[in-house]
């Protein structure tokens, strides 16, 4: 379907561009949001009449957006979450979250505005864009963290998760260097520590010749 752009839309074009997008797209999307207008003579007859009030008013709209931008860029909400071990949540964090941190921030944001492409699901520092105008996208921070403390920490430029597992493989590394064997061992043989442990400790060479001695004298008196 071929439709006129009522404003900046990404990947397609700006205001008063005339494009071509699959039907569903057009129909589902941008004629009901009113972001376009099917490409016929009347709308192009139209369009063209207003075509200096559209461009003005998205001007108006696009400077207010700026102002807007200037204050809520660089915004970190701090949402503290239960997550396991290696930091993945148990749950997950989504655009009504991060509208609700922003808004108690003071700033007028809703949930059409903020873009996440997916919920968060792991602790860290996340970067969200809120689109406050078709032309104005700034960028806010997530500090999901599971505490007060590793929020802190991931505020101030900490990898947490990276420090989590960095503990868990040294932790993995200790254990096999608390159960490893030695590699200079003969096949069959047993390690030192664990004939001492055991109890076990290996005969003296010379103590087999007094035993058969005594064994032929004991035959002798016999």
């Amino acid at each position: 379907m071929d439709i006129i752009l009522l404003e900046r839309v990404e990947k397609l074009g700006t205001i008063g561009d005339v494009v071509t997008v699959k039907d569903g797209y057009a129909r589902n999307f941008l004629l009901p949001q009113k972001k376009a207008l099917r490409a016929n003579n009347a709308n192009k007859a139209v369009f063209e009449a207003n075509r200096e009030r559209l461009e003005k008013e998205n001007a108006e709209r696009r400077t207010v957006a700026e102002a807007a931008g200037s204050k809520v860029e660089g915004a970190e909400v701090v949402l503290i979450r239960a997550a396991s071990n290696a930091g993945q949540l148990y749950g997950s964090v989504n655009v009504r979250d991060m509208v609700a941190g922003l808004v108690e921030q003071g700033h007028e944001v809703d949930k059409k505005q903020v873009i996440m492409g997916a919920p968060i699901k792991v602790i860290g520092m996340h970067d969200v864009t809120v689109a406050l105008h078709p032309e104005v996208h700034v960028i806010v921070k997530a500090n999901v963290a599971r505490s007060d403390d590793e929020a802190e920490l991931q505020s101030q430029g900490v990898d947490v998760l990276a420090q989590l597992f960095e503990e868990e493989q040294k932790e993995i590394e200790e254990q096999a260097g608390a159960n490893r064997i030695d590699p200079n061992l003969e096949p069959g043989e047993i390690p030192a520590e664990l004939l001492e442990d055991g109890g076990m400790t290996a005969a003296p060479e010379g103590d087999e010749a007094p035993a058969e001695e005594a064994a032929s004298e004991d035959e002798a008196e016999g």
